[in-house]
C-alpha cells in the first residue's frame, strides 16, 4: 500500500453467487487520503459491490482490499464490523435513519460500536448539535424524530452520522439522487466544507457526471473494473 493511500484495492476480485452470477474484478484502485472522489457508473456497473468491499461488508474471492493500512482479509466478522464502524462514515441512498430515534439518537449511533471514534468526541452531545447547526439543521431539531423530517432534513442527519467522530473515511452511496439542482448545490456545499473542517477522505458514488467539478478526481467504473455475468 503507498504512504498516501488510504485505499487501496489490488486484483481484488468477487462473484455472487445466484442464477445468474455477477463477478467484479478490479486490477487497481487506489485513494489517497484526504481526496475526494467521485465515481461514476450506470446501474450494474458493479459500484455497490465496490463499496461493499471497501467497507468489508463483503470479502473478496482473491486479491487485496487495504484500508487506512489494513488489510481487511486479515481481520475476524466481527473485528472488521468494528473496523468499518472506526474507519469509515457511510451516507446511505435512503439514509437509514432510526425513525423513531430523536436526531440526536441517530447522529450518536455509530459511536456505540466505535469506542476510538467516541473517544474523539469530549462531548458527544454538543459535537451533534454542532454538526446540526453547520449542516444547516433548524434549532431546536435535535429531539424531533426522524420520521417527522423532511428528506432534505434526513439527508442532512445522515450527514452529521456518518462524520460524527471524525472518521478517516467517508462514503456517500448516490446522496443527492432525490434532490433538485438547487437542493443537490447547497447540500454538496455543506458536505464539502465538513470533509473540508475534518480532512476525511470522500467517496461519493452517483450516475450524475456534472457533479465532476466538485471533486479532486472523477473515476468512471468501467476504467478501473471489469464485471461478468453468467447464467448458472
Amino acid at each position: 500500500m503507498s504512504k498516501d493511500s488510504i485505499i487501496d484495492l489490488k486484483d481484488a476480485r468477487f462473484r455472487w453467487p445466484g442464477r445468474a452470477s455477477f463477478a467484479l474484478s478490479v486490477p487497481e484502485f487506489l485513494v489517497e487520503k484526504g481526496q475526494s472522489v467521485l465515481l461514476l457508473g450506470e446501474s450494474g456497473s458493479g459500484k455497490s459491490t465496490l463499496l461493499s468491499m471497501i467497507c468489508g461488508t463483503i470479502l473478496a474471492d482473491s486479491g487485496s482490499v487495504s484500508v487506512n493500512g489494513t488489510d481487511l482479509k486479515t481481520l475476524s466478522g466481527w473485528s472488521r464490523d468494528r473496523f468499518r464502524a472506526e474507519q469509515i462514515g457511510v451516507i446511505f441512498q435512503q439514509f437509514n435513519l432510526l425513525p423513531f430515534g430523536s436526531v440526536t439518537d441517530n447522529i450518536l449511533l455509530p459511536l456505540k460500536f466505535a469506542p476510538s471514534r467516541r473517544k474523539r468526541c469530549h462531548n458527544p452531545s454538543r459535537q451533534a448539535a454542532e454538526l446540526c447547526q453547520a449542516l444547516g439543521l433548524p434549532e431546536g431539531i435535535a429531539s424531533s424524530k426522524a420520521a417527522n423530517l423532511s428528506v432534505g432534513q434526513q439527508q442532512r442527519v445522515a450527514v452529521a452520522r456518518a462524520l460524527i467522530g471524525a472518521p478517516p473515511i467517508l462514503i456517500a452511496d448516490e446522496p443527492t439522487s432525490s434532490l433538485d439542482e438547487l437542493a443537490q448545490s447547497n447540500f454538496l456545499d455543506l458536505m464539502f466544507h465538513q470533509v473540508a473542517a475534518q480532512e476525511t477522505t470522500l467517496i461519493m458514488v452517483s450516475h450524475d457526471p456534472r457533479l465532476a467539478d466538485r471533486f479532486d478526481r472523477t473515476v468512471h467504473m468501467n476504467d478501473i473494473a471489469t464485471i461478468q455475468r453468467q447464467a448458472s
